[in-house]
């Protein structure tokens, strides 16, 4: 039987080869004596698409940082060599955490609910013992009003992020589309957007566990120990 290795999540080497390599290719080897241009763009791509090929090959599995970070560069780069006016770049940075919130409040409306996927799901938590739970504490509707709550914390945590990335992007992003200054910029641009974007953003996100984690403490008795799934 031919089965795949096990995966060991990485995020400090997904982190350095699809955020911090491909900034430091547009910043440092985009100059025309050295990549150039559309060169630094495709050097810069070929490490999130070539990280992700290999966990996809190897491990059978998704790497979610490597393809933002490919995603975040190819359409960046199109930017970049089709010269497109740089508002596009603000509009590109904030529509895609944007897109992701406006997808959180939808699917409110549908039977699955992204919040349940996001953290409320049977990869994280043991789901059958706390519905039981609530069950018997006749809290089920209680904790609904919970998920509901959170899932407007999660979507103001996207909110957050659309909105800085605009900010951001029209900040440092100041020079024509397709020229050495633009890669640089852009390089400047990915690396700031995670100390002031991601990290407050993921900080949000933790919060947002931490409320539901209190919530189904109420309703259940239940301990973190109990509500989260043993390996």
């Amino acid at each position: 039987m031919n089965s795949s290795p096990a995966h060991k999540p990485r995020p400090m080497v997904d982190l350095i080869v699809s955020v911090v390599l491909p900034s430091l290719i547009l910043m440092k080897l985009s100059g025309e004596d050295k990549l150039g241009v559309s060169g630094g763009l495709i050097a810069a791509l070929a490490f999130p698409l070539g990280w992700g090929l290999f966990e996809l090959i190897k491990y059978k599995k998704f790497n979610f940082i490597a393809l933002l970070g490919l995603v975040s560069v190819l359409l960046t780069g199109s930017i970049g060599l089709f010269e497109l006016d740089n508002k596009w770049l603000a509009i590109k940075e904030a529509s895609i955490p944007a897109i992701i919130g406006i997808a959180v409040l939808v699917s409110t409306f549908t039977p699955y609910p992204l919040i349940r996927a996001l953290l409320f799901n049977a990869a994280i938590m043991d789901v059958e013992t706390i519905k039981q739970k609530l069950e018997e504490n006749h809290s089920t509707a209680a904790f609904e009003k919970t998920l509901m709550k959170a899932t407007y914390f999660i979507a103001g945590s996207f909110a957050f992020s659309a909105t800085m990335n605009y900010v951001l992007a029209k900040w440092i992003v100041t020079s024509p589309a397709g020229t050495e200054a633009f890669n640089e910029e852009l390089g400047q641009m990915t690396l700031y957007s995670y100390p002031m974007i991601a990290i407050p953003s993921m900080i949000m996100m933790m919060g947002v566990f931490y409320y539901l984690w209190r919530n189904i403490h109420k309703a259940t008795g239940l301990k973190l120990e109990d509500l989260l799934v043993k390996k």
